[in-house]
């Protein structure tokens, strides 16, 4: 399969770009469905019919997201045959920043050790590490760029209410990274589609904490610094925006549902993905999943399950491979290209 002949010219593809490495860290922290129903009128039969969900990750004091996200640059660069004096540019993805200012990003270039390089944080809730690939796509398409380091890294537990069984059980810790660098011996192409429609915002945010409504003890005592979610649109606007994200990206690549070796979905619930699965006539099979062990870590979902793809062999060697997300905004995206190996 060649996928750069088309019967007509593609879209956003970008040849310049190719994944050196990936990298994951996930506390050591393991909580259970089973030990959530210690903490909340919840059970492992609901929670696992109800998501796939049957245990995520739990962040300690000091393993803030700049932590974690440090951890898992550290294991891309080794894996990319890399050191952080040889990166450009550090985009992180995160939705649980170690403060609001500065930037995760700048923390984490601080503890790897990089040069004075531009480093930013960017918010797309659970999209975000989307977005930063293909902001990150653009710095090596331009030639500003030849490394970049591409982080998403969350502590959901420290925003979750964990009185609330409808979205406690949902979320976990952990973060991923990639550098993407630009190698025109690498036949990696990519399409992309990215976009949101701000106009659902109260289906899934927090309320208190910024600007708009800053933090006090009565907003805290109304638990308005957790996550708020209407789960039943969150659901359907979910299957639906990522439904026409990956069909806008495949077509833009000029590539059919049928040439896809593995698809990367955003690991919120797994009927989620069957759903997608069923509409798409896409085989189960095709989909990664790992968000049984997991759970919903945002932002970091798609790099931790692309890492274990890797590593597992479930991504070989010039498959051909679509990430696909949703977040709060909401917000989607999804990314197609032609995996190949650094080794």
């Amino acid at each position: 399969m060649n996928l750069s002949k088309t019967k007509k010219p593609p879209l956003c593809l970008l040849p310049e770009v190719t994944i050196a490495g990936s990298g994951i860290y996930l506390p050591s922290r393991v909580l259970t469905n089973y030990d959530l129903e210690k903490m909340v009128n919840t059970t492992d039969q609901w929670i696992t019919e109800r998501t796939g969900i049957k245990e995520r990750r739990i962040a300690g004091e000091k393993e803030t997201p700049s932590e974690m996200g440090s951890m898992a640059a550290i294991m891309a660069l080794q894996n990319a045959g890399l050191s952080a004096e040889d990166l450009d540019l550090i985009i992180v993805a995160t939705t649980t920043p170690d403060t609001i200012f500065p930037s995760t990003a700048c923390h984490i270039q601080h503890k790897i050790g990089a040069r004075t390089i531009p480093a930013f944080d960017i918010q797309a809730a659970c999209s975000g590490f989307i977005y930063g690939f293909v902001l990150a796509s653009q710095f090596i398409a331009s030639g500003n760029a030849r490394n970049i380091l591409l982080v998403g890294a969350e502590k959901l537990s420290s925003i979750v209410n964990w009185e609330d069984r409808n979205t406690c059980v949902l979320f976990g810790d952990g973060a991923g990274a990639l550098i993407i660098s630009n190698n025109k011996n690498k036949d990696c192409q990519l399409s992309f589609d990215i976009g949101a429609d701000g106009s659902h915002w109260q289906i899934l945010f927090i309320p208190a904490g910024g600007s708009r409504l800053p933090l006090t003890s009565q907003n805290i005592n109304h638990k308005l610094h957790f996550i708020h979610m209407v789960g039943k649109k969150v659901f359907k606007l979910a299957i639906d925006s990522m439904e026409k994200s990956l069909k806008r990206c495949l077509e833009k690549a000029g590539v059919s549902a049928d040439q896809l070796s593995c698809i990367i979905p955003h690991q919120a619930n797994l009927r989620i993905i069957e759903a997608l699965s069923e509409r798409l006539h896409i085989p189960a099979e095709k989909f990664f999943v790992n968000m049984e062990k997991y759970g919903n870590t945002s932002s970091a979902c798609i790099p931790i399950a692309f890492h274990e793809a890797i590593t597992s062999k479930r991504i070989k060697d010039g498959d051909v491979v679509l990430l696909v997300s949703f977040g709060a905004g909401i917000t989607w995206g999804s990314i197609l290209f032609r995996y190949k190996s650094q080794a």
